[in-house]
C-alpha cells in the first residue's frame, strides 16, 4: 500500500496521543513523502487513514507518529527523526511499543547506528530495555 510518511506524516494529525510536528506550512506539499508498505519491515502497522493533507482533496493512507519515525529510522534519516522521544512522541506509554518495532530492524546494515539514537533519544530506558531482552 502506499503511504504518506516521514516529516510530512510528523505535521498530520493522527489517533496516537503524540505531538508530531508543527511545521506542517513550512513544507513543499505538492508531493509528499510517499512509500510502499510492501516494500518495509513494518508491512502496514500504523498506517491510517487521513482527509486533512494540504494541498490534496480526498483520503490518503498516513504513517502514524511512531510508524513515520520508524520509517525514518528504517532509511537511516536520524537528523530527521531527531526528538522521536521528547518533540514528535512525548508519550512514554509508547516506550514498548516502539522499542518492540525499533529491535525488528537489529539485522539492518545500520542496526549500530539506530541503537546510538536510540540510546541518545531514551537513555537508560533503552539500555534497560536491552538488557531485559538480551539484545
Amino acid at each position: 500500500m502506499q503511504y504518506i510518511t516521514g516529516v510530512h506524516a510528523l505535521n498530520l494529525p493522527c489517533s496516537l496521543m503524540t505531538c508530531g510536528d508543527w511545521h506542517c506550512s513550512a513544507l513543499q506539499w505538492e508531493r509528499p513523502a510517499f512509500r510502499d508498505s510492501a516494500n518495509s519491515l513494518f508491512g502496514d502497522y500504523g498506517i491510517e487513514r487521513c482527509g486533512a493533507v494540504p494541498e490534496h482533496a480526498g483520503e490518503y493512507a498516513v504513517a502514524n507518529h511512531i510508524r513515520a519515525l520508524l520509517d525514518l529510522l528504517e532509511l537511516g534519516n536520524f537528523s530527521a527523526a531527531q526528538g522521536m522521544n521528547r518533540d514528535f512522541i512525548g508519550n512514554d506509554d509508547y516506550n514498548a511499543e516502539v522499542f518492540a518495532k525499533v529491535v525488528l530492524m537489529s539485522a539492518l546494515p545500520h542496526w549500530h547506528e539506530i541503537d546510538r539514537f536510540m540510546g541518545g533519544e531514551y537513555y537508560g530506558k533503552w539500555l534497560e530495555y536491552k538488557r531485559r531482552t538480551g539484545l
